[in-house]
């Protein structure tokens, strides 16, 4: 039941796993199930998009969206926190994170249309095919998430977070040069491993998200496995506006 999506690695997932229910039945309508699960991921999609599109307009409007893109991530980092602990307050959560990350979505995608035009519907069309391909793979299990394979995936995403981590922090005090800053071809293929990876973290998702649901975690779950699944595709997006930026930068 161990993801290596990060959202997904708490106690949360386990706690309700090893809940039992002695001589109580359990509606069906009060438990997770996968179809809640991805019907909430869509609604927060839908939210995602509409806010997306508020500091978007403001850009082309020759507006600034720092303020509003910057304090999106900032409150929709602080949300996915809260929820790791709480994850019986998902149901207020997962929206509000949909809301405030779609914020900073628009504002960074604005910044990149402006610098690449069309990069926006690549990244799109990139991620929606990207999510879908892992989808089918997994759905009929072409892919089988074994633990070895969660190890793998886990140990790589552990070894980027440590290596994007200690770039900002050499590049914000001292005059270093991260080898993935730039358009290099080095750079280019860190980018594609990092979506790989991304790619192979919705696996996990799907997996755990069909783990609760067969284990009958409750409702409110639903929205826990739909704001890890989210974050997931927001990674995924703009590691892609990433690659294509580059990409394009040679050109």
């Amino acid at each position: 039941m161990n993801s290596n999506n990060p959202f997904f690695k708490t106690k949360s997932f386990k706690e309700n796993s090893e809940v039992t229910h002695d001589a109580v039945v359990i509606d069906y309508n009060q438990t997770m199930t996968v179809s809640g699960t991805m019907n909430k991921s869509f609604l927060m999609l839908i939210l995602l998009v509409a806010s997306a599109a508020i500091t978007w307009i403001m850009t082309f409007n020759g507006q600034n969206p720092i303020v509003f893109s910057i304090g999106g991530a900032i409150v929709g980092l602080v949300l996915v926190l809260i929820a790791t602990f709480k994850p019986h307050l998902s149901g207020y959560l997962a929206p509000g994170y949909a809301i405030f990350e779609g914020l900073f979505i628009g504002g960074i995608s604005a910044i990149f249309e402006a610098m690449h035009p069309g990069i926006v519907i690549q990244a799109v069309s990139c991620t929606f095919v990207t999510f879908m391909v892992c989808f089918g793979l997994y759905k009929y299990e072409i892919v089988q998430v074994t633990e070895r394979f969660k190890s793998v995936v886990l140990a790589a995403t552990l070894a980027i977070a440590t290596y994007y981590l200690i770039s900002w922090l050499l590049s914000m005090f001292t005059s270093f040069q991260p080898v993935h800053y730039g358009n290099s071809w080095m750079s280019i293929g860190i980018s594609v491993f990092v979506i790989v990876i991304a790619a192979l973290n919705l696996f996990l998702d799907f997996d755990q998200i069909e783990k609760g649901a067969q284990q009958k975690m409750p409702k409110y779950m639903e929205w826990y496995g739909a704001m890890g699944l989210m974050i997931t595709l927001v990674w995924l997006y703009i590691e892609f506006l990433r690659l294509l930026s580059k990409i394009s930068s040679r050109d």
